[in-house]
């Protein structure tokens, strides 16, 4: 067909790699078009449902009709035969039909659409009717979360409560010898310096070796504030004493340094009293008891009592 052309060796070569790479190009725009097709597709689902497993054991097979590229086509007709997508689904959208089976249908499927036929991909109807995946329950328990931190503030200011974490407990998964040692899940150190305005942030926690934990990290909250100090010196009672007992302590006063919220509304030291609790008293062996402050206002941020101890004597003994 082609003897009327003269070429040598080196000119069929070029023709030859001429005709490849315009077969070449034609199948990469003819599979880049979009067309509609039926897929199936072996699907896993990975889901955080409480007290079980995290990855189901029981696979199943979406089968849709799709439109999407030839290239997710032509894909999807390999994945048949291979390992299953594994799409993560909300728990929320699984209902459990009985033991440890679990299936996605209705307006729930919809959702998981590109993630299980591929990005790109647009539904025109499901072929299969349910989607149902097996759970089976795990040895569990919920235990806090521990912050671990060291933060620093910038001069007069301080945090204005307790760091929160969200959540603050999680559920770890594993061998009941194990899970059973463990009371809480420390986050990674959370290291912060000259700190002045509200933190917020996200920290990893550490898995302990041969447990699984329903989450990876969790979000800590700080709120910070300026603050000012006042000290007052006030007189130490004994509270909840009972009728027709006297008792001593010494010293009998405490200087109490208060940390406000600047700017100051009114006399944060108005009301504040120190005390300490005959309950303490009476478990004590040697008398010595631990301050309590009452009376602080809404502004006050932290109080801090000298001294930290104090002897308490019953009178008339």
């Amino acid at each position: 067909m082609l003897s009327f052309l003269h070429l040598g060796g080196r000119d069929w070569i070029v023709l030859l790699l001429s005709l490849a790479l315009s077969s070449t190009i034609w199948l990469i725009h003819s599979l880049s078009e979009e067309y509609s097709g039926v897929m199936t597709v072996p699907v896993e689902a990975e889901s955080k449902i409480e007290g079980r497993s995290n990855i189901s054991t029981l696979q199943s097979v979406a089968v849709a009709r799709v439109r999407t590229s030839g290239f997710n086509l032509v894909r999807a007709l390999g994945r048949e035969r291979r390992k299953p997508v594994r799409v993560k689904v909300d728990p929320q959208d699984l209902r459990r039909i009985s033991g440890d089976d679990f299936i996605l249908t209705g307006a729930a499927r919809s959702n998981y659409v590109r993630g299980i036929f591929g990005d790109g991909a647009v539904l025109e109807t499901f072929l299969s009717d349910t989607l149902k995946f097996r759970f089976p329950k795990e040895n569990h328990r919920k235990v806090p979360v521990i912050l671990v931190s060291d933060i620093s503030y910038k001069d007069q200011f301080m945090a204005s409560g307790p760091v929160r974490t969200v959540p603050d407990s999680v559920i770890i998964y594993g061998e009941q010898d194990v899970i059973g040692q463990i009371d809480g899940i420390r986050t990674q150190p959370l290291s912060l310096r000259n700190v002045r305005h509200d933190v917020h942030g996200a920290v990893k926690l550490s898995r302990p070796e041969g447990v699984r934990l329903s989450d990876d990290d969790v979000a800590y909250s700080i709120s910070v504030s300026r603050f000012v100090e006042i000290i007052t010196t006030v007189p130490v009672s004994v509270k909840n004493a009972p009728s027709g007992r006297s008792f001593e302590v010494r010293p009998p006063a405490a200087e109490v340094v208060l940390r406000c919220v600047f700017p100051l509304k009114g006399d944060p030291s108005d009301g504040v009293g120190v005390s300490v609790l005959y309950g303490d008293f009476e478990k004590s062996v040697t008398g010595r008891c631990v301050p309590v402050v009452s009376g602080l206002s809404p502004g006050v941020i932290e109080a801090r009592v000298s001294p930290e101890v104090f002897d308490c004597i019953e009178i008339g003994q």
